[in-house]
């Protein structure tokens, strides 16, 4: 009894391994058979990845240009140069104890002057008027980092009433209009991109749908043979579904082929425009690697699946 059980199960088994071998030769004969309407199907699967990852891209460096706006924001209080330090500490201790202040940096008149002439080094014009000036005409500042990007509105009024008798100027260095132009843009392009994105899934839908209508019509008699010979509902459809699994996973593969090379590229136009902050996409693309490209594939799976499901019922009347 014991020896008939091992005998059954390893029947089964070979049954089950022999009819995913015919389940995988079968889609693979559909696919070259038709191989014009494979390639079709693939591009456009092709082009609605490239515009899903162009979005990302879109929205990576919209980030990291709004972070680098956000770095660049001050906040600068210029104190009258007969002060003594001591004050100027008090008046620093004061703003950093502020839940709106990140930090404030103290910078003392001969920093002032050194700084101005690193900046101007290649240019003699100005260091000689400064050098037949004969003293120093650059006041002390102290520099203040907003906290908090969105309450810096807030900070900016507060410093705007503050009352103290050795300020001699502020300079409010308010980059709000850029961020709103930067978020406007973002939002268009996302706006754009989504309406793009979503023409590419109904057109794949219709595209991996025909091709599988397809492919029916063209093993309509090996379809009809196995209605006669007893085959299983779920027999008929897989070929079909592994066609359509073998479209999503041959689209993935080549957006991965395509697509770094085309970050590798871009990469050095993105260092030039951000010069002095680190923005590699190729690094987030690598990261983030299983997350993009493994929900991608399973997005463009279920979409191809559901498409031929759909198809294998409706024409193959199974």
């Amino acid at each position: 009894m014991a020896r008939l059980l091992v005998i059954r199960k390893k029947a089964v088994i070979y049954y089950n391994m022999s009819s995913l071998y015919r389940i995988i030769k079968f889609s693979f004969q559909d696919i070259t058979r038709n191989i014009w309407l494979t390639i079709v199907t693939i591009t456009i699967l092709l082009l609605a990845l490239f515009s899903i990852n162009m979005l990302v891209t879109v929205r990576v460096i919209s980030d990291n240009a709004v972070a680098a706006v956000k770095e660049k924001i001050d906040i600068s209080l210029y104190i009258k140069p007969d002060t003594l330090e001591e004050e100027i500490i008090i008046l620093k201790n004061q703003l950093a104890s502020s839940d709106k202040v990140k930090s404030v940096v103290y910078v003392s008149q001969q920093e002032a002057l050194g700084l101005f002439r690193e900046k101007y080094k290649n240019n003699q014009a100005v260091l000689s008027a400064l050098k037949e000036l004969g003293r120093n005409p650059l006041s002390p500042s102290l520099t203040i980092i907003p906290n908090n990007f969105e309450e810096a509105g807030l900070l900016i009024a507060e410093l705007r009433a503050l009352d103290n008798r050795i300020i001699e100027s502020r300079d409010f260095s308010d980059n709000t209009v850029i961020l709103e132009k930067i978020n406007s843009v973002t939002k268009r392009i996302n706006e754009i991109g989504l309406f793009i994105i979503s023409i590419f899934i109904l057109t794949s839908l219709l595209v991996v749908y025909n091709a599988i209508r397809v492919s029916i019509y063209t093993h309509r008699q090996e379809i009809e043979i196995m209605r006669l010979v007893g085959a299983s509902s779920s027999f008929i459809y897989m070929p079909f579904v592994f066609s359509a699994f073998i479209y999503a996973l041959l689209s993935i593969l080549l957006i991965i082929t395509i697509f770094y090379p085309f970050l590798t590229l871009l990469q050095p136009y993105l260092e030039v425009f951000f010069m002095g902050y680190s923005v590699n996409l190729l690094s987030y693309f690598v990261d983030n690697f299983l997350l993009i490209f493994g929900l991608q594939f399973l997005i463009v799976s279920l979409i191809n699946m559901v498409a031929s499901l759909f198809a294998v019922k409706k024409y193959a009347k199974v």
